[in-house]
């Protein structure tokens, strides 16, 4: 069996780690983490766990963590989580990080969106946990960053038709809808019911930190970083994330050639389905599924990308990314 920690237990993206780990035959959770002192056990936080796991929650260092875990999954905020992260791996333990802390390619470009970094050495050195694109890394690695949940609905589209050629990275326009859930357990005022219900609302325009996301990583993996116009809304919903996006293309590509070249693409990857008809975000709702297609409009390509943002955003992204670090078959616990 993998042992496996959640460091820091409390927030929507452990609640849903904790949930498809135990559903994972391979996997048994050994560690819970958090400060909050009022709280004693994961069913005390979490009463929908009541009956289904019995765990205390403590207050752990990180080497009492890699002390009794094969892998610490890491639900902490950006810029608390790498200090942790950095103990963690230097007392021997891999990990899986659920921040931002490690998705960025050098210090500098992360100074400029997140201030400085604590453990610069790993950036750029840290596999991306897209296992859809970098599996082999991930697969050899001790630690992984778990994508944004935009940059995930953004990259897995524009990742291959940037490689292959057969559209403009130049001028590539991305607007992006999300649930409510996208802004943490932590009481905001945008995602307070009797603010975001009965509307929707543009925000982060022209600042959002999954832009430079979404460039780096399709540059890492293309050789060619896109220009990228990238606009994010809030949803009056829980969890999902559409994103629509527009390219132009080259070399007279149809969106039928572009639909075939995604779809030989992922022919062999277990969660991202390149579908005929429109997508929804319930479609994929508490799945581990990416649904992407493709519609021609005049000059442009559209591409439409569905997902969890809790799940294939988050949570489902860390499990897949477990599973092939443990060398196991990347559907176990996620359902598919």
């Amino acid at each position: 069996m993998i042992r496996v920690g959640i460091v820091g237990c409390s927030g929507y993206t452990a609640i849903e780690a904790i949930k498809l780990l135990l559903r994972h035959p391979q996997v048994e959770i050994v560690a819970a983490t958090s400060r909050q002192a009022d709280v004693t056990s994961l069913a005390d936080m979490h009463p929908q766990l009541t009956g289904r796991i019995e765990l205390p929650v403590e207050n752990l260092s990180p080497a009492e963590i890699a002390d009794r875990c094969d892998v610490a999954v890491c639900c902490l905020p950006h810029a608390a989580s790498a200090p942790i992260v950095a103990e963690i791996l230097n007392s021997g333990c891999r990990a899986i990080d659920l921040s931002a802390d490690y998705r960025l390619s050098t210090p500098s470009l992360y100074e400029q969106w997140y201030g400085p970094h604590p453990d610069p050495g790993r950036l750029g050195q840290t596999p991306y946990g897209l296992p859809e694109l970098f599996a082999d890394a991930i697969r050899s690695s001790r630690l992984v960053a778990v994508p944004g949940c935009y940059p995930t609905s953004a990259i897995l589209p524009l990742a291959p038709l940037v490689k292959e050629g057969v559209i403009d990275p130049e001028h590539v326009l991305i607007d992006s809808k999300t649930g409510v859930s996208g802004a943490g357990r932590s009481p905001k005022l945008a995602s307070l019911y009797s603010e975001a219900n009965e509307s929707l609302a543009a925000y982060g325009v022209g600042t959002h930190r999954h832009q430079p996301e979404i460039v780096d990583i399709v540059q890492r993996y293309t050789g060619v970083a896109p220009g990228v116009v990238f606009t994010p809304h809030l949803a009056p919903m829980d969890r999902g994330i559409l994103s629509t996006i527009y390219v132009r293309p080259k070399a007279g590509a149809t969106a039928n050639q572009i639909r075939e070249c995604l779809a030989t693409r992922y022919a062999a990857e277990p969660f991202v389905r390149v579908v005929a008809h429109l997508p929804a975000t319930k479609h994929v709702a508490h799945t581990n599924f990416c649904d992407l297609t493709v519609r021609e409009n005049g000059d442009w390509i559209v591409l439409i990308s569905v997902l969890d943002n809790l799940i294939k955003g988050a949570s489902g992204a860390a499990v897949q990314c477990l599973n092939v670090m443990f060398d196991q078959d990347q559907t176990l616990g996620l359902g598919a």
